[in-house]
């Protein structure tokens, strides 16, 4: 039985992954992490039913060294995550990581010390298994097509642009694409940020709206052709595949995983 403690249990994402985990059979839901006070129990939400009698933490720190859990799914704000993150390291706890906002530089350290303390752990863009794919298939393509934009899109409450799938896509794009700056060598925004932001010379499009939920297109132009690779999430229940994944394999890791195309 892995024993599971998850953080951001009253977002949208973490209702939906509380559910899973409770209803796993191979998973106990042993804490959650909350940054309001809400009672000791998740039974104490409005959000849970009377049975959900599973203790709150404000504190990470507490909860690692009081609960002891296996894994910790992360799915707070990009304002915490690499402390949430580096802590559970250096204390024994496998991060499985759903929130997006790490530096280049942060995620260094994390695989430096993931692979020191010879823990698994696993930060994922995206937990749903088309868009694993459509970055996958994207780095495909960019072979063949070098000139290519990608166009995210998301609710009105995400906090962090790009995406990290955007941001990942790019990256993965960037290894086999020959940097190049792309559209007409003259041309000028007469508004500033009409062209994206810039991604070694790659141009990523956010777009935030109320109603949206998680959705990305990759497109790349040829002569006389456009090829484009689209994912869509209707609801989150289409992450909670890829979290269960992630929480089993996390077990048997012993360094840092960046993306679940590594080990699907």
């Amino acid at each position: 039985m892995i024993r599971v403690a998850i953080g951001g249990p009253r977002g949208k994402m973490g209702q939906e992954a509380v559910h899973t985990v409770m209803k796993n059979e191979n998973m106990e839901l042993v804490a959650v992490l909350d940054h309001k006070e809400i009672g000791e129990s998740l039974s104490e939400s409005p959000e849970f039913p009377a049975s959900y009698d599973v203790p709150v933490f404000l504190d990470l720190e507490s909860l690692i060294f009081t609960i002891k859990p296996d894994v910790f799914v992360d799915l707070t704000t990009p304002h915490q995550v690499f402390e949430h993150t580096t802590m559970c390291l250096q204390h024994g706890v496998r991060p499985v990581i759903g929130t997006t906002g790490f530096t280049d530089e942060q995620l260094q350290y994390c695989t430096t010390l993931a692979k020191n303390k010879d823990l698994g752990c696993i930060i994922a863009p995206n937990f749903a298994i088309g868009a694993v794919l459509m970055m996958k298939f994207a780095s495909l393509a960019a072979a063949y097509f070098p000139d290519v934009e990608i166009i995210e899109m998301h609710h009105d409450q995400k906090l962090d642009a790009p995406s990290g799938t955007a941001y990942k896509t790019a990256q993965m794009i960037a290894e086999v694409r020959p940097t190049h700056k792309q559209g007409h060598v003259e041309e000028k925004e007469t508004l500033p940020g009409a062209r994206g932001a810039s991604y070694d010379g790659i141009q990523i499009h956010s777009v935030r709206l109320p109603g949206l939920i998680a959705h990305q297109q990759v497109l790349f132009g040829g002569d006389g052709q456009l090829f484009t690779l689209r994912h869509d999430s209707f609801n989150r229940q289409s992450f909670m595949s890829g979290i269960s994944f992630s929480i089993n394999q996390v077990m048997d890791l012993k360094e840092l995983i960046y993306g679940l195309e590594n080990i699907l």
